[in-house]
């Protein structure tokens, strides 16, 4: 493991974390290092892209941007769909640049959105389309979730990747919860007609992770991919039956996160400080639960913990639905919450399907006589090219639920209960998957992987 050198040249060469004597030499600070770097990056991403779920809340006539819902619904489904349609590139990126280099970029760029919305977030009469264009650039926040996995995965031993990437997946998570609480800070400081504000404060915090990201994070080498790997995984029925899974867990986690404040203003005609009071607990809460869900998916089985989760997603809405028709706030609070911490937990067990799917299929491909290193290094070619694929059809969902919502609330009725229903049948869509395809496969096809899969984790 090469890092004292590489630390000087900027690309670690010859780095295997799969060298138990020079991981415990040292080769495992140089992974925290990168990881703490990575989940810094990832966060400031996940908030620049989040943005726009808390300027749209102070957007009124008292400031010169009256938007009707079915717009502020549009501006915040704009940075979704374009942060969804990066990681497939921005995961690529990683593989061909080094994870250093454009971790730096990835974090840089965000500059250019957050200095636009700073200068046209409180000029009165600027039309829909400037925001929108602005939106959509923030949406390269989206993208870095993807790069930043990619990277991670490099740095750590296989029997390390789950804690690894569900701590730089939940560190950047919280990035969701973190604009929210400085919306709600900057709404009991300076009230809520200054949403430039909020994004200001992102503007030393870019600058601050970008140097440090360039100054202490490593590229690696060994994370160049082999061609081809996602043309592949297209291929295989699984990526898009996890792809499926996924739209329903993290897509209802970023799509939530978007919408439940304009939710609440709609809904209920909460004020702004009201609506970014309730709403940064929810992803605050999914973002701890995500890890939790990996955990007890190693222990129980991926399908099955993702089954329960969808269930209970389903309970979730149809407490929104009740709440609404009630209109009783506390209700419909406590009911999205409860989605928030499901949707997140699946997200956890969602993604630990991805490995242990495929390397259930390389112990057939074994079993009936085929070479164990060549199929177990495809497994996990295509685990990595998967993971890219699902997360960014995944957060598509998002963006799905963001403009279900506009048209709930542009119909004329001026409730959320149309949309409410259009999710719960999706969730029973994928249980209804979950049960067909996974469930009825043999009990051990997504548990801890066989002695042959933790020997084949060092390939």
């Amino acid at each position: 493991m090469a890092h004292t050198s590489a630390r000087q040249g900027g690309w670690l060469t010859g780095w295997d974390p799969e060298d138990e004597d020079a991981w415990h030499r040292g080769g495992h600070r140089v992974a925290r290092r990168n990881l703490v770097l990575s989940v810094l990056s990832e966060h400031v991403g996940f908030s620049v892209w989040t943005l726009w779920s808390v300027l749209v809340l102070f957007m009124s006539p008292e400031i010169g941007l009256g938007f009707s819902a079915g717009e502020k619904f549009l501006l915040v489904a704009t940075p979704t769909v374009v942060g969804s349609l990066l990681r497939l590139p921005y995961s690529r990126a990683v593989t061909r640049f080094g994870g250093r280099n454009w971790t730096v970029f990835a974090t840089g760029i965000l500059l250019v959105p957050i200095f636009l919305a700073v200068y046209f977030v409180q000029r009165p009469g600027t039309p829909l389309w400037v925001f929108l264009l602005i939106g959509a650039l923030a949406g390269f926040g989206g993208g870095n979730f993807a790069s930043s996995m990619t990277n991670i995965t490099a740095f750590y031993p296989q029997r390390h990747q789950g804690w690894a990437l569900g701590l730089n997946a939940g560190g950047g998570n919280l990035g969701v919860a973190a604009v929210q609480l400085i919306g709600l800070m900057v709404i009991s400081i300076a009230g809520d007609t200054h949403p430039s504000y909020v994004a200001a404060v992102y503007l030393p915090l870019i600058v601050v992770v970008a140097l440090l990201a360039a100054w202490k994070m490593d590229n690696v080498d060994t994370v160049r991919a082999a061609p081809g790997a996602q043309r592949e995984a297209a291929r295989d029925p699984d990526t898009w039956w996890i792809s499926l899974l996924y739209i329903g867990t993290f897509g209802s986690f970023i799509g939530y996160g978007f919408a439940f404040g304009l939710v609440l203003q709609n809904e209920f005609g909460a004020s702004p400080r009201e609506a970014v009071g309730y709403t940064f607990l929810g992803p605050l809460l999914g973002s701890f639960f995500r890890p939790l869900g990996g955990l007890l998916a190693d222990r129980l089985g991926g399908a099955r913990v993702t089954f329960w989760t969808f269930l209970g997603m389903g309970a979730g809405t149809a407490v929104l639905i009740v709440a609404a028709e009630r209109n009783s706030f506390g209700m419909f609070v406590a009911g999205f919450t409860a989605l928030f911490v499901l949707s997140g937990f699946g997200n956890g067990s969602t993604y630990k399907m991805i490995p242990a799917v495929f390397a259930k299929k390389a112990e057939h491909e074994v079993t009936s006589g085929g070479d164990a290193r060549g199929a177990f290094v495809r497994a996990r070619r295509l685990s990595g090219a998967v993971i890219a694929i699902a997360g960014a059809i995944g957060a598509l969902g998002g963006a799905a639920i963001n403009l279900a919502f506009k048209l709930s609330y542009t119909d004329g009725a001026g409730s959320g209960t149309p949309a409410f229903i259009a999710f719960l049948a999706y969730y029973i869509v994928c249980l209804v998957v979950i049960r067909a395809v996974y469930l009825r496969r043999t009990a051990t096809d997504d548990k801890k992987p066989t002695d042959a899969v933790k020997e084949a984790s060092s390939v």
